[in-house]
C-alpha cells in the first residue's frame, strides 16, 4: 500500500513526466498514469502509440486489446488491471512513424533520457514483479536477448536500488509475427501460468 505522503510524491513525479520535452524527435505529450495506492506489480512497454498520446492511457487500442485478453485469461479484466498495476514504458512519448510503416522504435538516446523517470518509479514503488512487454522493455532489465529464450521464465533483476523479478512477455502488436508459431504460443501460456501464481499478482488481485 502506498502511503498518502508517497502518493503526493508520485503525483509530482507524474506531473514532471507530463511536462518533459527533452527529446526533439518524438511527438509529445508524454503519457503517464495517475498514481496508484497499490503498485506491487509494474508493467513496462515500449512507447505510447499515436492514439495513446491523445487518450493518455498506455495500451489503449489494438495492442492493448490483445494484451488485456491475455490477462483476462487468468481472471483479470482491463479496468481492474489498470487500477492495480503501474503502467509505464521505456519512453513516454509517441516516437513517430517509421519510414517503412508502423511506429518507429525509440532510439537509444531517447530511452536514456527517459530512463530516470522509470528509475524513480521503481525506487518509489519498490515493485516485487515487473512485466516487461516486448524486446526493448525486456532489454532494459535483462540486456539483449531472444524472446524465445525468455518468455515463459522468471528472472531476478535489480534496478534503482531495488530487487524484483521480471516476467518477459511478447509485444502484443498486430505487426508482430512471433506468436504465430505454436511453440511460442505455448511459451506465452507458461508465462501467464507463472503470472497467475506469482505472490505479487495474488496480492494485487487476490
Amino acid at each position: 500500500m502506498v502511503a498518502r505522503s508517497s502518493l503526493v510524491v508520485l503525483q509530482r513525479h507524474v506531473e514532471a513526466v507530463r511536462a518533459c520535452r527533452l527529446c526533439p524527435g518524438v511527438e509529445p505529450p508524454p503519457v503517464a498514469a495517475d498514481p496508484l495506492r497499490r503498485a506491487g506489480v509494474l508493467l513496462i512497454g515500449q512507447a505510447p502509440g499515436p492514439r495513446e498520446k491523445v487518450s493518455g492511457r498506455l495500451f489503449a487500442y489494438t495492442a492493448g486489446t490483445r494484451l488485456f485478453s491475455w490477462f483476462a485469461e487468468i481472471g483479470v479484466e482491463e479496468e481492474l488491471f489498470r487500477r492495480r498495476v503501474w503502467m509505464s514504458a521505456t519512453i513516454r512519448c509517441f516516437p513517430g512513424r517509421a519510414p517503412a510503416g508502423g511506429d518507429r522504435a525509440p532510439d537509444p538516446s531517447e530511452v536514456e533520457r527517459c530512463a530516470p523517470f522509470l528509475d524513480r518509479e521503481i525506487a518509489l514503488l519498490g515493485p516485487d514483479l515487473v512485466l516487461a512487454v516486448g524486446t526493448l522493455a525486456i532489454a532494459q532489465f535483462l540486456g539483449p536477448g531472444q524472446l524465445a529464450e525468455r518468455v515463459g521464465r522468471l528472472f531476478a533483476a535489480a534496478r534503482a536500488g531495488r530487487t524484483f523479478e521480471v516476467l518477459p512477455l511478447p509485444h502484443p502488436s498486430g505487426r508482430s509475427t512471433w506468436l504465430q508459431r505454436p511453440a511460442h504460443r505455448r511459451q506465452l501460456t507458461r508465462a501467464l501460468d507463472l503470472l497467475s501464481g506469482h505472490p505479487a499478482w495474488r496480492r494485487a488481485f487476490g
